[in-house]
């Protein structure tokens, strides 16, 4: 669990200060570029479009682990429109709450209680 928090710290750290660079050399325009990308039907588009089904699958994940309750669904926008930046640091929280069960942190207390080995 170390390593795993480690990662996430990292890669919460990393984007911050990546995105930090980014919004001051080109300012907050993200959507006319990651949406016009994805209109030309060419590579970074394609990418962009694959990323946007991660971060739909996120955000699904994360409301469903919330079962769908109004937190949950807030999660799950804060997921989808956060990205990993949202993620890294939700799960690094998480994995501090539920005491390193990795299986807590993957499915919560309701679902892991029923979970059959």
């Amino acid at each position: 669990m170390t390593a795993f928090r480690l990662l996430l710290a990292t890669i919460f750290i990393v984007i911050a200060a990546y995105t930090a660079i980014v919004v001051s050399n080109h300012g907050l325009g993200l959507l006319p570029v990651f949406f016009g990308d994805i209109a030309k039907v060419a590579w970074p588009g394609q990418f962009n479009l694959d990323f946007m089904c991660f971060l739909a699958l996120s955000a699904l994940w994360l409301a469903w682990r919330h079962h769908f309750k109004p937190v949950g669904l807030i999660l799950g926008l804060a997921g989808f429109l956060g990205g990993a930046f949202f993620l890294s640091a939700y799960l690094l929280i998480m994995s501090f709450k539920v005491k390193g069960d990795i299986n807590l942190l993957l499915v919560g207390q309701t679902r892991s209680n029923g979970a059959s080995a």
